[in-house]
């Protein structure tokens, strides 16, 4: 009698074991189900960002430079017949403006409504390193601060259905014996006793008056102050193309769309090793899309701003739907980057099938930010992408960026919604995972999917992260799991 008590028993037990067995299999299936569900609206999600997004249009008309008296010596300035072609062009309904093989010696650009500047094959715009030439001084932004300064090498403002094509250079001629020199380092050429842009009444001064809110008017720079030019900015524009051309030697941020909507670059390629010589700065805007380029800079490859600290506040425009697809990033700080001027916030930034590899790459994505700036990060989607070889982490997440100056202050920021998915690294430095939170204001919701990461000295390095997941992710060879809690 006891021996059937005891065998009942036994029954019973194996018969509830299996049963847990079976609702954990069903409860891990739902939840693999339900992760999956939410990662394809992920990426529906850019799917309508992209179709959003799109390219101008112009009417089948074409002026050619060389018919408006340009001369393509390389020597000889053309700047007022650039600015006589496209007058023209826009005064007739716009069109496309021809650059025919050649160099083009010029000062600043100015883009107007309906105009296609277009430069064929073996063309190659020069552009002077003389400052006079970039006045009279317009509106623009120096660091994530609106203030009058020299032109942009290319600049359009409040301008609709503009766009920079073709096979050709851009060449902003910058170099350690001009404009890079400015930034301060002698290894860009500055020396002890020259002028440079950290002086009190240059860059410290415009800091101050963004964060008083000195009218735009008043912050006036230019000649004797020494912050460098953009080299292509789109100023609160709509429905913008860059596409095709080879942009070299900037003197500071290369391409920076600035409160602006609607906005495609499309197979270009950027090599400039100076100082700040970031890619890409989408900043205070929306609807953009960056497809098919190659970055090789001399600092962030893609770098996503949204103003700098009390001015970015005031402004308070998102910079959100970035869609970074398809493209190529080899020497920089950062090959993806968000911050650290992101005061306004940002917001659904997608990276998709993009490849970067680099000893001279210090990782592949990137965001910084302090207590100085505030502001929200959320939603960081990252998908295929595949890297080489980068210097220091895979992922990056800082809270405590530091600069030149002290960049603590009483605006804690926030970073949430992260996910890497598919994605493989064959050396990826000191770290996997890099990140530094608040107690206050964890990191939260950070998830890597089918994560595959060859080598790397240092799994993570974490502080203050909340919600690590980690899901099918290999890293050194062995399958990581997802803490409880990681802080």
């Amino acid at each position: 009698m006891q021996q059937n008590n005891t065998k009942r028993q036994v029954n019973f037990f194996d018969i509830y074991k299996v049963l847990i067995i079976f609702c954990l299999i069903i409860f891990s299936s739902c939840q693999r189900k339900k992760e999956a569900q939410e990662s394809l609206a992920v990426w529906d999600d850019m799917d309508k960002v992209i179709n959003s997004i799109s390219k101008p249009k112009f009417l089948e008309k074409t002026y050619n430079l060389l018919d408006f008296g340009a001369n393509p010596d390389g020597l000889t300035f053309n700047t007022d017949v650039f600015k006589q072609i496209i007058k023209t062009c826009t005064e007739n309904g716009g069109g496309k403006i021809i650059i025919p093989a050649g160099k083009y010696l010029t000062g600043a650009i100015h883009l107007e409504n309906n105009v296609n500047l277009h430069l064929e094959e073996g063309a190659e715009v020069l552009f002077s390193t003389n400052s006079k030439d970039y006045y009279p001084l317009v509106a623009t932004s120096y660091e994530g601060v609106e203030l009058m300064n020299y032109s942009p090498l290319i600049y359009a403002k409040n301008k609709k259905n503009i766009a920079i094509t073709g096979k050709g250079v851009l060449n902003g001629q910058a170099s350690n014996n001009n404009w890079w020199k400015w930034c301060g380092k002698d290894t860009y050429g500055w020396k002890k006793e020259m002028p440079q842009q950290k002086d009190s009444l240059n860059l410290p001064r415009l800091m101050d008056m963004g964060q008083n809110n000195v009218p735009l008017n008043e912050r006036v720079f230019g000649d004797g102050h020494y912050l460098r030019p953009n080299f292509i900015e789109f100023y609160e524009c709509e429905s913008v193309l860059l596409q095709g051309v080879k942009i070299i030697n900037a003197p500071f941020w290369i391409i920076h769309p600035f409160k602006s909507n609607n906005i495609t670059i499309d197979g270009v390629t950027v090599e400039s090793h100076g100082p700040n010589n970031d890619g890409c700065d989408p900043e205070y805007s929306k609807n953009v899309l960056i497809k098919n380029c190659t970055f090789n800079t001399g600092d962030d490859c893609i770098a996503i701003k949204a103003g700098r600290d009390a001015e970015g506040r005031r402004v308070g425009i998102k910079s959100e739907n970035i869609v970074v697809q398809n493209c190529n990033m080899i020497d920089g700080h950062g090959g993806v980057v968000i911050g650290s001027e992101m005061s306004a916030g940002v917001k659904n930034i997608y990276v998709d099938n993009c490849k970067m590899n680099s000893p001279n790459l210090d990782r592949a994505i990137r965001l910084k930010t302090n207590s100085r700036r505030g502001g929200i990060i959320d939603g960081v989607y990252v998908r295929d992408l595949e890297v080489g070889q980068v210097k220091e982490a895979v992922l990056k997440l800082n809270m405590h960026y530091a600069t030149y100056t002290n960049q603590t202050g009483d605006f804690i920021p926030q970073i949430k919604n992260i996910l890497l998915e598919n994605v493989k690294v064959k050396n990826g430095g000191y770290y996997a995972i890099l990140a530094k939170g608040y107690e206050q204001s964890k990191i939260n919701n950070v998830t890597l999917k089918n994560v595959i990461i060859e080598k790397v000295d240092n799994a993570f390095s974490i502080e203050h992260l909340s919600n690590l997941k980690l899901i099918d992710t290999y890293i050194n060879g062995s399958l990581m799991q997802s803490p409880k809690q990681s802080n």
